[in-house]
């Protein structure tokens, strides 16, 4: 799928404009953008920095959504897209390197994977994260897609207490069933972290459980990014009326 007919909405300071990337300008747009919040925003430890861009072997198979501000034509949200038959080609999804998936399996040829969310310091009003995931609904209703999964990032520059509190007060109420259950490849130390901190929820994550995603196993650690990762899982029939209506017009 190539053309994503949505309407843009518009924000308090400009008007923006949802489509998927054409042409690998457009993809560089969308990496540079991920650098900027990656590694000058977060301190992420990047392979490709020296080019000023985020860039690994998963994009070049990935759709990438784009929101851009019509005043300067900047891109200033993204989201890559990982399709099943493109995981197949390159052997898996991104999250195969953070988590054992094995038991998620059974549903890959329903099952898309998006990541590397980020939206400019500007933008970050709910606006631009509303334009990105109707690009997302519509394409996975476009698509006859059913499954949603990705991983949901909490910053650890605190040692990761924050993120074991999270996980330990969301995951009583938002796990998954044990039949979906993922296992960290690298898992956050747990039992070596203090739990019980009343941590804010990241917008993102937020985002993803307000529209009815599971979290489906104990955080991984990334160390490039510094970062404990939360596997979620959004079957698209648990998708509120409320959000279903909203997006998928």
């Amino acid at each position: 799928m190539r053309e994503l007919n949505l309407q843009p909405q518009t924000a308090v300071k400009s008007r923006l404009i949802t489509s998927l990337a054409h042409n690998d300008d457009e993809v560089w747009e969308a990496q540079r953008l991920r650098y900027k919040i990656f590694a000058e925003e977060m301190g992420a430890s990047l392979p490709s920095a020296a080019e000023g861009i985020d860039r690994d072997i998963y994009d070049k198979y990935c759709e990438h959504l784009l929101v851009r501000e019509s005043d300067d034509n900047r891109v200033v949200g993204t989201y890559r897209i990982l399709s099943p038959d493109q995981a197949q080609k390159i052997g898996g999804y991104y999250a195969q390197t953070e988590f054992d998936l094995t038991r998620l399996l059974h549903l890959r040829e329903r099952m898309v994977e998006i990541g590397r969310a980020c939206v400019h310091r500007d933008y970050r009003d709910g606006a631009t994260i509303t334009q990105l995931w109707g690009g997302i609904a519509q394409y996975m209703q476009h698509n006859r897609q059913e499954y949603l999964i990705g991983c949901a990032s909490i910053s650890i520059a605190d040692g990761g207490h924050v993120a074991a509190s999270l996980y330990r007060k969301l995951h009583r109420i938002y796990g998954a069933p044990i039949e979906y259950s993922v296992f960290p490849r690298n898992p956050l130390p747990l039992d070596a972290l203090n739990p019980y901190l009343d941590a804010p929820i990241p917008p993102l994550l937020k985002g993803y459980l307000r529209l009815g995603a599971w979290i489906c196993g104990e955080p991984a650690w990334d160390p490039e990014f510094n970062t404990a990762d939360l596997l979620i899982l959004l079957p698209m029939s648990r998708m509120s009326s409320r959000y279903a209506n909203h997006f998928l017009k």
